[in-house]
């Protein structure tokens, strides 16, 4: 993946998603760097897979600094993903 060109600043805490079964919430705050926090019910199988979608999600999106408090409830990538962009939209204000 290339360096992203748009840069984009969180300036409040949002949130997107649900603690329901196969769904993901996602919470976003400002922070200087990316922090990722997971809870996950499958952590063991696949959190290192998990952490690395929402990471991926935050660079591909322009996003250098954020705070994230994942819950997931066994959602998929692209569950995860859309939640991740969701939060990142609402958390810049957009």
């Amino acid at each position: 993946m290339g360096e992203s060109s748009k840069q984009i600043k969180i300036v409040k805490s949002a949130r997107a998603g649900s603690a329901e079964s196969n769904d993901i919430l996602i919470m976003i705050s400002p922070s200087d760097e990316i922090e990722i926090s997971l809870d996950s019910i499958v952590d063991k199988q696949y959190g290192d897979e998990i952490v690395r979608v929402i990471r991926e999600t935050l660079e591909s999106e322009g996003v250098t600094g954020a705070k994230i408090v994942a819950q997931d409830k066994g959602a998929l990538d692209f569950t995860i993903k859309a939640r991740v962009k969701s939060s990142i939209a609402r958390g810049a204000g957009e």
